[in-house]
C-alpha cells in the first residue's frame, strides 16, 4: 500500500465530514477518517492559489484543504451551506468561539438536524478550567495519566503528546462521532460530542484504577508492576548500549526469561515478591550488559519471554516484521493507517497539500461549481 493508493474505498465510504482545521487531536481524528475512507473536508486558513507539493503534516493527508476565512460572512456562510450536505463537523476551538463566529451547534444543526458536531477540547465544554489554555502535558497531568509515568525518586515522563492529544483526545472524538452517526442514521437526530482530553486521557487510566481499588498498586512511582517498578516489566541496556524491552508478566513467560538469561528460577525469590524486586531488577541489568541487542534478539528468537528491541522510529520502518506487514508506507516514510480490515482496506488517499492548496477541488467534489466559486472568492470567503 502506498501513498495515493486509492483502490478500495475503506469502511467509511459514504461518510462526510466537514474539519474546521486547528493543531493536533482535531487533524489527527479527521486524517483517520479520511483514511478509512471518509470524504473529509479539510477547511482552513489559506492560499486557495497555493500550488500542490510537499507538505510536512502528515496528519493533513488523505483529505483536500480548502482556504476559508471564518471572520468572513461569505465564509462563515459557506460553511453552514456545506454543512447541509456532510454528515458530521469536527472544530478544535476553545470554548465558544465557534458560537461567535457563527458556526456554532445551533448554527450549524438548524440547517441540518441529523448532523453530529464534534467538538475537541482540552478541559471541555464547561466546568472551571473550561477556558485555560494549555496542552497535552497539562491535561494529562490534571486526569492523572501523567503522575504515573516515571522512575521511582524522579519526576515524571512526558510521554510525548500521545496520552492527551492522540489516545485520549482524537481517538476518542472519533469514536465518539462515529457512534452518534450511527445514532443519527437510525433515529434522524443528530447531537453534539463535547471529547475532553482530561476525559479521555482519566478513561484511559480505568485499568489502572481497578488495580488501585485491588490494592494492587501503590501511589508511587516507580514501584508497581506497568511502572520499571517490576524487574520483568522494565527496559534494559546492552553491551553495545542499544535497548531491549522486557514484558514477562505472566508466570511461564517470566521462568523463560529467567533460563534465557542463564540465571535459575528455582534459586531467584519468587516473582511477585516486590522486596526482591530490586535486587533481581540488577541481576537481569548485569545479565543483559553481557551481549549486544541483536544477539539479544536472535537469543531470545524461539522464546516465548517477551523480550523485543527497542527501536528508534527509523529503525522500526525498517525492522522486518513492519516490512512485511507494510506497517508504514511512503516516499515520504509514514505510518500506514490502522487498523486493517479485510473487505474495505484503508488507505493514505493522498499526501498533505499545503494550506489551502485543494480549494477548488474540495468545492468541486462537494457540489459548489465554478461561478459559486468566483463569486465566494469575490466575497472574500477564501481570505
Amino acid at each position: 500500500m502506498g501513498l495515493g493508493d486509492a483502490t478500495a474505498g475503506g469502511p467509511l465510504q459514504g461518510l462526510r465530514v466537514l474539519e474546521l482545521a486547528g493543531i493536533g487531536p482535531g487533524p489527527f481524528a479527521a486524517m483517520w477518517l479520511a483514511d478509512m475512507g471518509a470524504d473529509v473536508l479539510r477547511l482552513e486558513r489559506g492560499d486557495p492559489g497555493a500550488p500542490g507539493g510537499e507538505y510536512w503534516d502528515f496528519t493533513a493527508r488523505s483529505r483536500p484543504s480548502v482556504a476559508l476565512d471564518l471572520k468572513n460572512a461569505a465564509g462563515r456562510d459557506l460553511v453552514l451551506e456545506l454543512a447541509e450536505r456532510a454528515d458530521a463537523l469536527i472544530e478544535g476551538f476553545r470554548p465558544g468561539v465557534a458560537e461567535r463566529l457563527g458556526v456554532g451547534p445551533d448554527e450549524v444543526r438548524a440547517r441540518n438536524p441529523r448532523l453530529v458536531y464534534a467538538r475537541m477540547t482540552g478541559y471541555g465544554q464547561d466546568g472551571p478550567w473550561a477556558q485555560r489554555a494549555g496542552h497535552d502535558i497539562n491535561y494529562i497531568g490534571l486526569s492523572g495519566a501523567l503522575w504515573p509515568l516515571g522512575r521511582a525518586g524522579e519526576r515524571p515522563v512526558p510521554p510525548l503528546n500521545l496520552v492527551g492529544d492522540f489516545g485520549g483526545g482524537a481517538m476518542y472524538l472519533v469514536a465518539g462521532l462515529l457512534a452518534a452517526v450511527l445514532h443519527a442514521r437510525a433515529t434522524g437526530e443528530g447531537q453534539v460530542v463535547d471529547a475532553s482530553m482530561v476525559d479521555g486521557s482519566a478513561a484511559l487510566m480505568t485499568f489502572t484504577h481497578a488495580l488501585r481499588h485491588a490494592g494492587a498498586w501503590r501511589d508511587e512511582r516507580g514501584v508497581n508492576i506497568l511502572d520499571t517498578g517490576a524487574p520483568f516489566y522494565e527496559v534494559y541496556e546492552t553491551a553495545d548500549g542499544g535497548l531491549v524491552a522486557v514484558g514477562a508478566i505472566e508466570a511461564p513467560f517470566y521462568r523463560e526469561l529467567v533460563v534465557g538469561l542463564g540465571l535459575d528460577p528455582d534459586a531467584l525469590p519468587a516473582q511477585m515478591d516486590r522486596s526482591s524486586w530490586p535486587d533481581v531488577k540488577r541481576r537481569f541489568a548485569e545479565a543483559f550488559a553481557t551481549r549486544t541487542r541483536e544477539e539479544w534478539v536472535a537469543h531470545f528468537a524461539d522464546r516465548d519471554a517477551c523480550v523485543s528491541p527497542v527501536l528508534s522510529p527509523a529503525e522500526a520502518a525498517e525492522h522486518p516484521h513492519n516490512v512485511a506487514r507494510g506497517t508504514f508506507v511512503g516516499p515520504p516514510l509514514q505510518p500506514a493507517p490502522a487498523p486493517r480490515f479485510s473487505a474495505t482496506p484503508a488507505r493514505v488517499a493522498s499526501a498533505p497539500q499545503p494550506p489551502g492548496a485543494g480549494t477548488r477541488e474540495g468545492l468541486s467534489r462537494w457540489g459548489v461549481d465554478e461561478a459559486r466559486l468566483a463569486a465566494l472568492g469575490a466575497a472574500g470567503a477564501f481570505g
